[in-house]
């Protein structure tokens, strides 16, 4: 038997059983967890394609951290690593890395992914294709045998359907939707809530790149800004400046959630974790390791743009006040029911950050102290003060706040390319065909770009 379960080590995927009061305890959580498993079957395009190579590598670093059955990978050839993802190595050892196993058989009771040209595993769990182009990217299911182009994209987009794979998946192996695996699910970064089967003719070629942010926050979504911003094509990484903010170290439960936490780091601050990553890739980084607040004021010299991916209603509260000129924050969904579901806001706004979180500072959250997983932990030796704080804490899963890093940074792409200003975007996982969006006159995006490179393939 393992260490006692707290707050500090609590799988989070494992949460959501344990709120809904499907498992009778945190082990009987991690047990059903790893009964899921994903094969990834890649086709001859990993050879030379960057964004394959994104979609595969982004696809093992999410998926493997809520299907603890693992991530199996077949047709893996010995190849370089195109990737700025994983520079320096072989393709086969960054799989490796992240969690995944290269195999020859395939285990057809487990759903399984194509990227690329890839044949479909003839089973009788899901199988779908991972397929992307322009600023659009998901899944359709094999047997349907629709595919994009997978050229002309943005390196957001072979992310993008990587997480939205993910997703499905879970949903599959966790049998709470009945279309997972049945259905077409995707988004559009250049029009959210439009079909992003459909050809757009109004996506412009990705030309320029943020070269100054501000980074508020380095969970789950700080995280996957971190992820997402790394494999942009940027031509010289040297004159992008990334300050980092976040006061807390790495625990096990990040391990669950987020895509640079891995467990040799824990114990270690967040911001020197990911710090450390992005240098790797040639960015430069500052740190910032005090809690973000009213107390926050930024200096003229530093970047005017940032991400926020705080779940903390008094520091959200604040974001309009440190004098940033532009800030596009993420909220995630925490309890049984929402942990799918996710809003970004932007500001300037209509509506202050004020008016949007200073009443969710003051409420409660749902309890779940009366789901039969925490009366067993009572009844194991619990007290009372431990018991409050995992039952506080919220469900989280990666694949969700990488759908949200997404539209994130495609909100500062989408400004940088002369396209719609979001004030909001709001929806869930669940229905990405629904996303809901209001839009605002913005001024051109001022805050630093520099050129983007073309990647091949």
């Amino acid at each position: 038997m393992g260490p006692p379960i707290d707050h500090t080590s609590l799988h989070r995927t494992a949460k959501y059983f344990m709120d809904s009061g499907r498992v009778v305890s945190h082990e009987a959580a991690m047990a059903l967890l790893e009964q899921f498993g994903l094969t990834i079957c890649v086709g001859d395009e990993i050879l030379h394609s960057v964004h394959h190579q994104t979609a595969l590598l982004t696809l093992v670093n999410v998926a493997r951290r809520t299907l603890l059955g693992g991530i199996e990978v077949r047709g893996l050839p010995d190849c370089a690593s195109l990737t700025p993802l994983a520079p320096n190595r072989r393709l086969i050892d960054a799989v490796r890395e992240l969690g995944g196993v290269p195999v020859l058989d395939v285990r057809k009771e487990w759903p399984s992914a194509l990227i690329g040209s890839a044949d479909a595993i003839t089973a009788t769990a899901p199988c779908w294709r991972v397929t992307w182009e322009g600023w659009r990217g998901g899944v359709v299911p094999a047997r349907m045998g629709q595919r994009l182009a997978e050229t002309g994209t943005i390196t957001l987009s072979p992310a993008l359907a990587a997480a939205v794979c993910a997703a499905e998946a879970f949903s599959y192996h966790a049998g709470d939707h009945p279309m997972a695996g049945h259905r077409a699910a995707g988004l559009s970064l250049w029009h959210p809530g439009a079909d992003w089967l459909a050809l757009d003719l109004t996506e412009p070629a990705l030309a320029y790149l943020p070269s100054r942010l501000w980074i508020i926050g380095l969970g789950n979504l700080g995280q996957a800004f971190a992820w997402l911003s790394a494999s942009l094509p940027y031509d010289d990484r040297s004159q992008v400046q990334l300050v980092l903010q976040d006061f807390d170290r790495i625990a096990l439960s990040n391990d669950s959630t987020s895509l640079l936490s891995f467990t040799p780091d824990i114990g270690r601050r967040k911001t020197r974790v990911v710090a450390e990553w992005l240098e790797a890739r040639g960015f430069e980084t500052l740190l910032e390791e005090r809690r973000f607040g009213p107390w926050t004021r930024r200096a003229e010299h530093e970047p005017g743009a940032a991400l926020c991916g705080v779940d903390n209603a008094h520091a959200r509260a604040a974001l309009d006040q440190a004098g940033f000129g532009l800030v596009v924050e993420a909220g995630l969904g925490g309890g049984p029911q929402a942990f799918r579901s996710m809003s970004i806001h932007t500001f300037p706004a209509s509506r202050s950050a004020g008016e949007i979180w200073s009443r969710q500072a003051v409420l409660a959250s749902e309890n779940f102290e009366r789901m039969p997983a925490y009366q067993a932990l009572k009844e194991a030796g619990m007290d009372r003060c431990g018991l409050t704080q995992l039952a506080s804490r919220t469900v989280g899963v990666p694949f969700v706040g990488l759908i949200a890093g997404c539209l994130v940074i495609a909100e500062l792409l989408r400004r940088l390319h002369g396209g719609v200003a979001l004030e909001f975007t709001s929806g869930s996982v669940a229905a990405l065909e629904d996303f809901e969006c209001g839009t605002l006159r913005a001024p051109p995006y001022d805050h630093g770009h520099v050129t983007a490179t073309n990647p091949a393939g």
